[in-house]
């Protein structure tokens, strides 16, 4: 006589949970493929439609300044706030008292509650006159240094402001998330460390940062997608202009793509609506690369993909 396996009795109110929570997981997919489809549906005229003036030499000579200055004051970005974000984590969640550490944890986090629109305001009207004279000193000390060279703005509008900008604006992501991996350092580790006779500092680089080198590199990938999607900051801040420049102190700055749709699409219309969709597209195909491969990284580490 076998044995029958009694089926599993499923109430009427897991039925509908589990249903909600399908239908919740599935519209954000069909909310990518929808976004997606808009995007390529509506930049197939820029290719196939009649030559736009502004796209003469072709759309990738068009777009490929814009794609320079996007990655451009991303990478500045990111190469200033990953050091900041690693010391952040590191003080809160090693060094700063308990009492402390959770008023400057909440403090780092408001940083993501203040407006883009904000950080335009405070970086054109404080941040670049108080960075002029910096500038200033940089071009003439260090000009032989490729990246300060040129003419020094007067206004201090430049793609390093923008990428100081833009590096407070992502701290707050980055610094959330590298304390968090700080803070899964399996405790053993770390005593055991001490027990040897290391040092604070010691311990932190044979213990804290290799186990949460992963969540390092998964931060700066996230960051690195924010900054590249950022529109009002930039387009506030910035001096643009259609050119490919590694000039970090000239009012001469390539443009992003998103700071360049912001400004060109109120005035856009006919097929040039239709290019400035298709340079959304590309900048839609760079932050899914950049996030996949976050996902990526954060994935190969057990202890931290919890969210997978």
């Amino acid at each position: 006589m076998t044995d029958v396996k009694p089926k599993a009795v499923r109430r009427l109110g897991d039925i509908v949970f589990a249903n909600l929570t399908f239908l919740a997981g599935i519209s954000i997919l069909l909310t990518l493929a929808t976004v997606a489809a808009f995007l390529f549906a509506q930049s197939v005229p820029a290719f196939t439609g009649e030559p736009i003036e502004a796209a003469e030499h072709g759309f990738w000579a068009y777009v490929f300044p814009f794609i320079f200055g996007t990655v451009y004051a991303s990478v500045i970005a990111l190469a200033i706030a990953t050091p900041l974000a690693i010391g952040i984590a590191l003080y809160i969640s090693h060094f700063a008292n308990r009492r402390f550490s959770q008023i400057l944890g909440y403090a780092v986090d408001l940083l993501a509650a203040i407006p883009s629109v904000v950080y335009g305001l405070w970086g054109i009207l404080v941040l670049a006159p108080f960075l002029t004279p910096s500038y200033r000193w940089l071009n003439e000390n260090l000009g032989w240094v490729p990246v300060f060279g040129g003419q020094v703005s007067a206004t201090g509008r430049t793609m390093l402001t923008v990428g100081i900008v833009l590096a407070i604006m992502v701290l707050p992501i980055m610094a959330a998330l590298i304390r968090e991996v700080f803070l899964q350092t399996p405790r053993l580790h770390e005593e055991a460390a001490l027990a040897l006779g290391a040092t604070r500092w010691e311990m932190i680089k044979m213990a804290v940062l290799p186990f949460g080198r992963p969540g390092i590199i998964s931060a700066a990938m996230l960051g690195l997608g924010r900054a590249l999607g950022e529109t009002m900051a930039v387009a506030m801040v910035l001096s643009p202009a259609a050119v490919i420049s590694f000039d970090m102190l000239t009012s001469t700055n390539s443009n992003t793509i998103a700071a360049n749709i912001a400004l060109q699409f109120p005035e856009a219309g006919g097929n040039y609506t239709n290019l400035l969709i298709a340079t959304g597209l590309v900048l839609f195909g760079i932050t899914m690369v950049v996030n996949m491969i976050a996902r990526w990284l954060i994935s190969r580490r057990a202890e931290f993909s919890g969210a997978n």
